[in-house]
């Protein structure tokens, strides 16, 4: 079981809180986009195309007249909708797999581990440009898509702490006892690899919400006129960057700040819940 006084260890970790504070203002931001943003995020007025900060826009507008901070608010919904929603199918499909490939072993081990090294070789934003090239973009896709190849990529790990908890002697005592196998699965070893599971789920967060964005930006992602940070940075936030260089600036800072709260939050978790890092028992 999970030694749960560890996550006192996390208040000594002060990249770590500061990254769960962003996190929770993105989240924040996610769901109450409607009431915070001062706009919608598709309403235009020509007359004030590509303005600096001011007033009545505390960001600047683009192109189109539509403010900017009313656009990066409503982009922290997509990012944080395909960030866990990604995360959460993806840890899923590689627990399924992980669980059943290093529990059960054997010829179907060899068979499952053979698939996963095929698909490994292949770069993972490569995979997902495939992958909704073929489904095309959407909210729905994106999500589907990263799900799927991080669980695929993850289902590794899964299999190797399902490896070394097997071993241990009272999943041999509970074999030995008549428990079937969905039995020890269920009640000695999935309750054993939430660590390393938790620690997957932090981390790959910041890498979902950054290939969401680069399949925006490469027109993959969602689609406009609904914002997402990638897209924000394409499009007209090339076209007119030396002339209004706000246009990549802020969503290139909210992209950054999540991506860096996920990453500080993941590292500072696994060195509180990995024994081999806080010298466990």
């Amino acid at each position: 079981m999970t030694d749960w006084s560890a996550w006192a260890g996390l208040r000594r970790k002060p990249l770590g809180v500061l990254g769960a504070v962003l996190l929770v203002g993105m989240i924040a931001l996610a769901l109450l986009a409607d009431r915070v943003a001062p706009y919608d995020f598709d309403e235009a007025d020509i007359f004030t195309r590509l303005k600096p900060s001011s007033q009545a826009h505390w960001l600047g507008t683009d192109n189109l007249g539509r403010d900017l901070l009313s656009r990066v608010i409503h982009g922290a919904r997509v990012s944080m909708a395909v960030g866990f929603g990604g995360v959460a199918l993806g840890l899923l499909g590689a627990a399924g797999v992980g669980l059943v490939s290093g529990y059960f072993g054997g010829r179907l081990d060899m068979a499952v581990q053979r698939v996963v090294d095929a698909f490994m070789c292949f770069p993972l934003l490569l995979v997902a440009l495939t992958i909704m090239a073929l489904l095309g973009p959407g909210l729905a896709n994106v999500i589907l898509t990263l799900g799927l190849v991080l669980g695929v990529r993850d289902s590794r790990v899964i299999r190797s702490a399902v490896l070394s908890v097997k071993e241990n002697l009272y999943v041999e005592a509970a074999r030995g006892l008549g428990a079937a196998h969905r039995e020890v699965i269920a009640r000695h070893i999935l309750p054993n690899i939430f660590a390393p599971i938790i620690i997957l789920a932090t981390v790959n967060l910041g890498a979902v919400i950054l290939i969401e964005a680069a399949l925006s930006f490469l027109g993959f992602g969602v689609p406009p006129p609904y914002p997402s940070w990638g897209g924000m940075l394409s499009g007209a936030g090339l076209v007119h960057m030396l002339r209004a260089p706000w246009l990549a600036l802020w969503p290139g800072l909210a992209l950054s700040l999540a991506v860096f709260g996920a990453n500080m939050l993941g590292d500072a978790l696994r060195d509180v819940l990995d024994p081999r890092l806080r010298g466990g028992r």
